[in-house]
């Protein structure tokens, strides 16, 4: 079986040369090792030194030298736009203030339907929209976004 030698971040990888894709929601994109199943129907296995987020556009390098790209699949989210910087700040605040895994938009935050928090930040005077939409959350200040994840 085919294994993932390494993973690089979107932007820092030859995405023309991946021959097949993965497509995972979020929860699925967390993983230190799995069987996984690419779209053409070719089973690999990601098994990797520490548990690493995968984002919608990495690469994962596979040990006969191809490519496969990952992409974040349509899931239950909520869109909170705002025309205000600073009312959108304030909300951006109260869901980091939560943990809530988040998104950053140009004009917003995106982040997984949950009716407490839909609820939280439309107390606050934002309309939310809820769609089902790929969900790419910010991975944490300490994360490496220049190469290997």
């Amino acid at each position: 079986m085919r294994r993932v030698a390494r993973v690089a971040t979107a932007g820092h990888w030859p995405a023309a040369a991946a021959r097949d894709s993965v497509t995972l929601a979020w929860d699925d994109r967390h993983r230190r090792r799995v069987r996984l199943v690419s779209a053409r129907g070719a089973p690999f296995l990601l098994d990797l030194e520490r548990a690493t987020a995968l984002g919608d556009g990495d690469g994962l390098a596979l040990d006969d030298g191809g490519w496969v790209a990952v992409v974040a699949a349509p899931e239950p989210v909520a869109e909170v736009r705002t025309a205000d910087p600073r009312a959108l700040a304030r909300l951006a605040w109260h869901l980091g203030n939560r943990h809530v895994p988040a998104q950053i938009l140009d004009d917003g935050v995106r982040f997984r339907d949950d009716r407490v928090i839909v609820d939280m930040v439309a107390g606050l005077g934002a309309a939310v929209v809820r769609l089902r939409a790929p969900f790419d959350p910010e991975r944490g200040a300490y994360h490496d976004r220049r190469g290997d994840g």
